[in-house]
């Protein structure tokens, strides 16, 4: 700041008031000072500034995967926001690991950043020491995609239950009853009935057990018996979804459709289905969530649950200015709707294999 001043031959306040766009200064100081800041490549100490004005500039984003596609639309969404605000944002992945994500939050809280966008991978209450640290240092946290029981913060989030059981009852209408739903997390003993299924829910993602919770509302709706073998239990991946979906298969009352919770699943699902070698829609229908361009260019095409994963990241940011502009008002959740994409990968189940609501084959 003083080599730009004593280059423009001006004092270094009037400098700091033309370089920090603040204060009255005359045009011609202001030509002169702009242009000797050009001709010696200045930039601002962000540090310094942030150190003067407690701002930083920056929000954190913690996403459970950043090779995710949905979670690349999300980051892109958070940075169109920032683009339009000046603001700088801080991307970290954990892999859906409550300790990576500890370290993550643990990161940007040394980092000062202004506020926090979290998919957070945290289910039980001792799980959330981290985040409970960054409100107790004022830094506002908004939720994207999922929210964390117990805690009272701001969200975005889409109507997980509803659109699970908007693809289900398509499903119903044209004839499935053996309706399978990949995937859940494992769990130690395989749920006996309905509400034991429902209970082991409260230990998944909030947006996993959501979406369990509309299929089981499509099926109750339809007076089909909810199967608990019908729901996989594995990993957070691909190849543990191939083995889950190939035992579901193996069923002696097989599924004629299933409806996928995510893009792990769906692909983990798809695989399965072409080394079986069962065809969609022919042999089996399936409907996934977190809409691709590559879901329609596929054979068949598929039927997606379309997330607005933009519009996702752009109002996290945009609740998370609000915070950082001095809103202290109640928490808000705000939920966005989603869009069923129809396509060639859903059909009637075959003759004979349709059957009246109320189960059986």
């Amino acid at each position: 700041m003083a080599e730009v001043a004593a280059e423009a031959g001006v004092g270094k306040a009037t400098a700091a008031r033309t370089l920090g766009n603040y204060g009255a200064v005359s045009p011609q100081a202001r030509a002169r000072v702009l242009a000797a800041a050009e001709k010696l490549r200045y930039r601002p100490n962000s540090l310094a500034r942030s150190m003067t004005t407690g701002i930083t500039r920056t929000i954190g984003v913690v996403v459970a995967d950043a090779g995710n596609p949905f979670f690349a639309g999300v980051m892109r969404g958070v940075a169109d926001a920032c683009d339009d605000t000046d603001y700088t944002a801080i991307v970290l992945s954990t892999d859906e690991k409550v300790a990576q994500e500890q370290a993550a939050v643990g990161v940007l809280i040394d980092k000062q950043v202004d506020a926090i966008i979290l998919a957070s991978a945290a289910l039980r209450p001792n799980e959330t020491a981290h985040i409970l640290e960054a409100m107790s240092r004022k830094i506002p946290i908004v939720l994207v995609d999922r929210r964390v029981g117990g805690l009272d913060l701001d969200a975005v989030v889409i109507d997980n239950r509803e659109a699970a059981r908007d693809a289900v009852r398509s499903f119903i209408e044209l004839g499935h009853r053996r309706i399978a739903f990949a995937w859940g997390p494992p769990l130690r003993e395989r749920a006996p009935d309905r509400r034991g299924l429902l209970d082991a829910a409260g230990y998944w993602l909030w947006s996993q057990a959501e979406r369990l919770r509309g299929y089981v509302d499509a099926l109750d709706e339809a007076g089909i018996p909810v199967d608990p073998m019908l729901v996989t239990h594995c990993d957070h991946s691909e190849e543990a979804t191939v083995g889950a979906v190939d035992a579901v298969l193996a069923l002696e009352s097989p599924p004629t459709a299933i409806l996928t919770s995510e893009t792990d699943a769906l692909v983990g699902t798809l695989r399965a289905l072409r080394a079986a070698g069962v065809r969609q829609p022919h042999d089996i229908s399936v409907i996934g969530f977190d809409d691709s361009s590559w879901a329609s260019v596929i054979e068949p095409p598929l039927t997606m649950i379309a997330q607005p994963m933009l519009e996702l990241g752009r109002a996290a940011a945009r609740h998370a200015f609000a915070r950082i502009s001095g809103d202290d008002g109640s928490t808000v959740v705000e939920t966005i709707p989603t869009t069923l994409v129809s396509r060639a990968s859903v059909a009637p189940p075959r003759a004979g294999e349709s059957v009246s609501a109320g189960g059986g084959r």
